[in-house]
């Protein structure tokens, strides 16, 4: 089982890689790893964080794909309307941009840590951008 550890000042999050449901965008982004960058709170999503990458694109297609993030919930969108991003959804989420509704690719849940994963996504909400790190858990 593919899982990576997220980890940004006291709080750490364990997440499961969806390996079966989106092989491609699992492959894209464990080239990603280890990911250091900033969560910043989403601006029309409601209740996510993410991470831009402006015009960087991975050649990605949709797969897997939803609009409706479960919170502990990782998406990647491959860019196209809008920028290409990861977004992480704490609680209710609609992911969109300012041209209206996305979807993105859900290609990892979190599976230890969601019991402060609204709190932590209040935290970058109330005190800005957090730190984060993002690697594959050695088992």
């Amino acid at each position: 089982m593919n899982r990576v550890e997220i980890i940004s000042g006291e709080y750490r999050f364990v997440a499961r890689l969806l390996t079966e449901q989106a092989p491609k965008t699992c492959e894209v982004f464990e080239k990603m790893l280890p990911l250091k960058s900033k969560f910043i709170h989403v601006r029309w999503s409601g209740e996510g964080v993410w991470i831009p990458y402006g015009d960087e694109r991975t050649g990605l297609d949709y797969e897997n794909h939803t609009s409706h993030p479960a919170a502990g919930e990782m998406l990647l969108y491959p860019g196209g309307i809008s920028e290409m991003e990861i977004i992480l959804s704490y609680g209710r989420c609609l992911f969109g941009c300012q041209y209206g509704q996305l979807a993105g690719n859900h290609f990892l849940t979190i599976e230890e840590g969601l019991d402060r994963l609204y709190e932590y996504g209040r935290k970058v909400l109330y005190d800005g951008a957090q730190d984060i790190e993002i690697r594959m858990l050695e088992e």
